[in-house]
């Protein structure tokens, strides 16, 4: 009898294996009370150009929890109960957010509700496995209009700069005020579409696919994205300096189809340049690695 009774006791004890019953049903509830939030979330990265890339987050990040599923394999699920708190702060957020039509709170508190909900159900050995991907979902979602605003303006400003001083090196006349390039034959007012944001946004996601498949070492990849950052912005700026030495010959140019094929030109030009960097830090690395090493 007391072999078996201890046997009991310490099945007791033992965590039940992880059931997919319960995490479909958990996300099911989650779509339903996320369905409006969603909804505008898809619907604004159809019509923003800034959030085109926002189609591609949830399925790079679902194809990085597919990869990553092998690791659970044999690893009981050991529910932690700060992850159901973590989930009563998402509800929370999506309910302020939506009495105050804020977009963010509610949008980020979908996400905020994944990570609580792989944490509870799951423990923090899951939530170790599967942070990656739940650190890109935030990706997809807008940055708040106030910081938007604060972005975009300096940018302009920037672009306009360096374009300006580009295009006077080249001998072309050219006069700015603010984020306005007045040229002899057409003034060119560098808006919020080409303050560089747009680039900024989706090349910094693209560095975490790109690092992802091409690095495997934690801290290039940290570099390699804060390095895109200013390469977006450099980038942009040499469209802008580009479209106004066209304007200069042929000011139809300027706008347009030809305005929109420069800018994807520009973007590749852009992702070469990550590519160089990549190139770059792996080499400065491996030499300085060589050089201290075994200091």
């Amino acid at each position: 009898m007391t072999p078996t009774i201890t046997a009991s006791s310490e099945s007791s004890k033992t965590p039940a294996p992880f059931s997919w019953v319960t995490v479909s049903w958990v996300s099911a509830l989650l779509l339903i009370a996320y369905a409006p939030v969603l909804l505008a979330l898809v619907k604004q990265w159809y019509q923003d150009a800034d959030m085109g890339h926002g189609f591609f987050v949830p399925i790079f990040a679902g194809y990085l929890v597919w990869k990553k599923s092998g690791q659970i394999a044999g690893k009981m699920p050991r529910p932690n109960w700060w992850g159901l708190a973590i989930m009563v702060w998402g509800a929370l957020q999506l309910y302020i957010g939506t009495l105050g039509a804020e977009l963010f709170l509610s949008r980020t508190s979908l996400v905020i509700s994944i990570v609580g909900a792989v944490l509870f159900l799951g423990g923090t050995e899951y939530f170790r496995i599967f942070r990656f991907p739940l650190l890109v979902l935030f990706f997809m979602v807008p940055i708040p209009a106030i910081i938007y605003n604060q972005i975009t303006f300096p940018l302009q400003l920037l672009a306009s700069q360096v374009a300006a001083a580009s295009i006077d090196a080249l001998g072309i006349p050219i006069i700015r005020e603010g984020n306005v390039l007045e040229l002899a034959n057409q003034k060119l007012n560098v808006v919020e579409a080409c303050s560089g944001i747009r680039s900024l946004l989706t090349l910094t996601f693209f560095s975490l696919v790109y690092g992802y498949f091409c690095e495997k070492r934690t801290w290039v990849r940290i570099v390699l994205f804060f390095a895109t950052i200013p390469i977006a912005i450099i980038a942009n700026a040499g469209r802008v300096t580009l479209t106004g030495i066209v304007a200069q010959f042929k000011p139809e140019l300027a706008e347009g189809l030809f305005h929109e094929a420069e800018g994807f030109v520009i973007f590749t030009v852009a992702v070469v340049l990550m590519v160089v960097a990549h190139q770059a830090i792996v080499r400065t690395g491996t030499f300085i690695q060589g050089k201290y090493g075994h200091g």
